[in-house]
């Protein structure tokens, strides 16, 4: 296959993946090796290769269609879809009756249910309707953070690990010398400090509320560990608001805390804050620092670069999460994420909820 029509269709699987699809990198493979065994002369056969390796359930056939349409052209496919075949009628009831019980086609509810769920979890959080938002809100009640951990000084008795002689030789002391079981020893751990840093600017408005939803439910995970600022025209420390249990009048402690929604970005400035006050004094040492920001900075990049290479001295590990990252066609372009890159151990998309979990499980084991 020429490389010219294999990267179009990989930019057609990404296009799918930004409109909401759970387009994965093995349904990329398949999909080009369906087309490479059809060929591209049959614009139905590349049609039918798609959806049966990019889609996962009849929700996903509609926008489908439409990405199809509008990146190869032509008429509309379903035009010249398989034969209908009947389809029982779409259920629109709660999951249970008043008495909680299930009722008649609850099957097809909670099939119906969970397919939604799982396209809602791809979606875009800068691009839902009011209705799919508060869905969203309780889906961020479904993730569990699990904070990292680094190594102790001290050891902690295990079934493996290096022999404890001193405890070897007690137990058999105990025993008046007769032989026993060996005793083990390891490494005893501790949670690791994570700081979560939040671009509230203007250009992440879209985003600020889930990522401060997402950060709330890392503090609420490892709450004496877990450090959120905001970054905008100036660096706000919300880490006590955050602490309250309810996420939505945490997020309303947060709202009045934070003087500069959706203002300007002054990055540098706000990073340069941030390791002044509080990371050189021990709050960013060996610590994971996330960065949630789309990389626009107001001025030049030059102090940026300049305290991220501070910050990448300090942290143990620097992740930045950017919700256009996983977006068809992105590029890193931005000056501000020129020149942080080079002091990123990981550049991660931010955007959806899957890519919420893929964050917490990447800062979980780092």
């Amino acid at each position: 296959m020429p490389w010219s029509a294999q990267e179009s269709l990989v930019g057609f699987a990404r296009a799918l993946r930004a409109a909401g699809l759970p387009v994965t990198a093995d349904r990329e493979r398949a999909f080009l090796q369906a087309v490479s065994a059809v060929g591209l002369e049959d614009r139905a056969r590349v049609y039918w290769a798609g959806r049966g390796t990019l889609t996962a359930s009849p929700a996903d056939a509609e926008p489908y269609d439409q990405v199809f349409t509008s990146w190869f052209g032509g008429e509309p496919m379903h035009a010249v879809s398989k034969p209908s075949v009947a389809r029982p009628s779409t259920v629109q009831a709660a999951l249970t009756d008043g008495d909680g019980s299930a009722g008649e086609g609850s099957g097809e509810v909670v099939r119906a249910a969970a397919s939604a769920t799982e396209v809602l979890r791809h979606r875009d959080v800068g691009a839902l309707a009011p209705a799919e938002r508060a869905e969203l809100r309780r889906l961020f009640g479904t993730l569990r953070p699990r904070p990292p951990t680094r190594p102790a000084r001290r050891r902690t008795p295990a079934h493996t690990g290096e022999v404890d002689g001193r405890a070897t030789l007690r137990a058999q002391l105990r025993r008046l010398g007769e032989p026993g079981p060996v005793r083990y020893r390891r490494r005893a751990t501790r949670p690791r400090q994570v700081v979560v840093l939040v671009d509230v600017s203007g250009s992440m408005s879209a985003y600020s509320d889930a990522l401060l939803r997402l950060a709330h439910r890392m503090v609420q995970a490892a709450p004496r560990t877990t450090e959120v600022f905001t970054l905008g025209t100036r660096l706000t420390h919300v880490t006590r608001a955050l602490r309250l249990r309810d996420p939505d009048r945490a997020l309303l402690a947060a709202g009045a805390t934070v003087p500069d929604w959706s203002g300007g970005t002054r990055l540098g400035e706000t990073l340069a804050a941030f390791l002044d006050r509080w990371g050189r004094r021990g709050m960013a040492r060996r610590a994971v620092v996330v960065v949630l920001s789309d990389g626009w900075e107001r001025h030049g990049p030059e102090l940026l670069g300049e305290q991220m290479r501070r910050l990448r001295a300090l942290a143990h590990r620097v992740v930045w999460v950017n919700p256009h990252r996983g977006k068809a066609g992105y590029q890193p372009l931005q000056q501000g994420i020129a020149v942080a890159l080079p002091y990123v151990d990981d550049f991660v998309a931010g955007h959806s909820m899957a890519t919420f979990e893929d964050l917490l499980a990447l800062v979980a084991e780092a």
